[in-house]
């Protein structure tokens, strides 16, 4: 498969750069950090699939460069914007490798916002134009660590219930309970790919099928770090009509007589299906199952929905108190709710059940849109900046400080102040803290050197990931 131009992977206005950065300009130093969000940390995940599939490797060559000019002639209307020659060097001198060096925490390291997450520099002086030159690709990094950083906020909210209502024994699946269903609303595969494996760095249940795939090619992973189960979709339980709907459960049932299988069960009246159907005319069949039956509400408020569908599934199946006091199902059945599921609506669903004294072990999440879809670079703040370069031999530290009017029209510097000089990020007791290179000369840089001239140098494997993001624990 023919992989993209990286030469037109910019955006447009950067082909003129090499012309308005100073003469005499020899390097430039960026950075990028998460300034701020909604999450007060950030998981840094992703970078590693842009290097393999982006930069690794010859990625310039006169074939590529000639499409660049024929496209770049065309969308500027003058020949003075786009000089091949500067790419041209890079072919002849470095084989069509990018000559730059980039450097970035760990993946899977979960870092507060404002602390630099990466760093990318020029290796040679004559290429100063590239490092900016590669912002609009590596920027969305964004992506991955956004999702990441979503799914791992929502399991610690989940967590938190679970300490609140679950058994002990309940947290051994803790992994599964928010179930990736974003696939079909996802922009595009690689979205659905790269947004998918960031939610598996703290869940494996998981649809996505493309999340496991994109795992085990970029990130090592020896198996399928995303797990599913057999379950409907409205096409199979509508096919006999209103009227067929029991028969098409039992045939669900009879299908799969063990194991954990779903039902979708909203299609008509997902309380009568819960009353009459799961409760009463196959109440004996699921109780004798080796295995549990995850019934889905599909569709109305998730809160007033669940809170009636336990109600009547507790009266028909009965219900024990765990140790915390809170009532569970027969473990032959759970609920699932893929509907409406956001991280607000998530802490409003536990904190009804627990007020109705249901354990949040009852119930598992899929989420879809608001989980690959509902974000964007915003979502955290992420931001590129250079702030550091060489001009004509002195080391300049750069550095932006715009200010903005506050709420009674007084000046302030806005969040968007970016960091100035060569930057490293160190542990200081146990906290992540961004300093220039030249501080705390004793504290180790915990950015380490990923990609150089054309080489990716320092690979992840994607359960190392996940144990980093969780402790030394996979999730």
């Amino acid at each position: 498969m023919t992989k993209e131009n990286l030469i037109l992977l910019a955006d447009a206005y950067k082909y003129s750069h090499h012309k308005l950065y100073l003469p005499g300009t020899q390097y430039i130093y960026s950075y990028l950090e998460s300034r701020g969000g909604k999450f007060e940390e950030t998981v840094f995940y992703g970078l590693q699939y842009f290097l393999k599939e982006y930069l690794e490797g010859p990625v310039f060559t006169r074939e590529k460069i000639n499409e660049a000019e024929h496209m770049l002639l065309e969308v500027f209307g003058r020949d003075d914007v786009f000089d091949r020659k500067r790419f041209e060097y890079i072919v002849h001198t470095h084989g069509g490798c990018l000559p730059i060096r980039i450097k970035a925490v760990p993946e899977g390291t979960v870092a507060p916002v404002r602390n630099v997450l990466m760093t990318i520099e020029n290796t040679d002086p004559n290429c100063y134009w590239l490092t900016n030159f590669l912002e609009t690709l590596l920027m969305q990094v964004w992506y991955p660590c956004t999702v990441a950083t979503l799914s791992y906020e929502i399991r610690k909210v989940i967590a938190r219930y679970y300490e609140a209502s679950a058994s002990a024994a309940a947290f051994a699946g803790i992994g599964y309970v928010l179930n990736d269903f974003g696939f079909r609303g996802a922009s595009s595969v690689e979205s659905a790919g790269l947004g998918g494996s960031a939610h598996l760095v703290s869940f494996s249940g998981s649809d996505t099928l493309h999340a496991s795939t994109f795992a085990k090619r970029y990130y090592g992973a020896q198996l399928a770090p995303g797990q599913s189960i057999p379950a409907t979709e409205h096409s199979i339980v509508t096919l006999l009509g209103e009227k067929g709907e029991p028969e098409i459960f039992r045939h669900v049932l009879n299908t799969f007589p063990t194991g954990v299988v779903a039902c979708v069960s909203d299609s008509y009246n997902i309380f009568r299906a819960c009353e009459q159907y799961w409760g009463n005319e196959l109440k004996e069949q699921i109780l004798s199952r080796d295995g549990t039956l995850v019934i889905r509400p599909d569709s109305g408020d998730p809160v007033r929905t669940l809170l009636k569908v336990f109600d009547i599934l507790m009266t028909k199946f009965g219900f024990t108190l765990n140790e915390k006091g809170y009532k569970v199902l027969p473990p032959q059945l759970r609920v699932i709710q893929g509907d409406g599921v956001s991280y607000s609506s998530i802490q409003d669903i536990y904190e009804a059940l627990m007020g109705a004294g249901i354990s949040a072990e009852n119930l598992v999440l899929g989420m879809g849109g608001a989980l690959l879809q509902r974000v964007n670079r915003d979502t955290q703040e992420f931001a590129l900046k250079c702030s550091h370069a060489v001009v004509n031999g002195e080391n300049i530290n750069v550095q932006k400080m715009p200010v903005e009017l506050d709420a009674k029209g007084q000046l302030r510097t806005s969040f968007k102040e970016s960091k100035a000089g060569r930057l490293k990020l160190v542990l200081q007791n146990g906290e992540y803290k961004t300093v220039k290179e030249d501080e705390l000369p004793g504290a180790a840089d915990q950015l380490e050197v990923v990609f150089e001239n054309g080489e990716v140098i320092k690979e992840h494997d994607f359960k190392e990931i996940r144990q980093r993001a969780w402790g030394g624990q996979e999730p």
